[in-house]
């Protein structure tokens, strides 16, 4: 299986999120994704408790001091690096990661 390109590294702010949708495991998925440096975490924009969309405003994904990832529908907090639930109604379940790894400044998922 061949890695799938979701974007540049440069259309993620550093220290920000953003939106994408992204063909994989052969259905199209609504995806978020975090920015800490070079570094890129990625998971399913789907909250654990009922399944909506994590963003109100579209790519809108980080907590007002931009240390937690927020559901906008309950306020949940999940931590950046594991997508782990600290707070809300799903606390201690977990978003869905998506594999990625960066090569000459693209975001490749796995």
């Amino acid at each position: 299986m061949s890695d799938h390109k979701l974007c540049n590294l440069s259309d993620i702010e550093d220290g920000n999120s953003a939106a994408f949708t992204a063909e994989f495991d052969g259905k199209t998925n609504m995806v978020l994704a975090v920015r800490n440096g070079e570094r890129v975490t990625v998971y399913l924009n789907s909250c654990p408790h009922t399944g909506a969309p994590l963003d109100l405003n579209e790519g809108k994904f980080l907590s007002r001091e931009r240390k937690y990832i927020i559901c906008s529908t309950h306020g949940a907090l999940f931590k950046i690096e594991d997508g782990y639930c600290i707070s809300g109604p799903c606390r201690s379940s977990s978003l869905e990661a998506v594999p990625v790894t960066i090569k000459n400044g693209d975001v490749l998922i796995l």
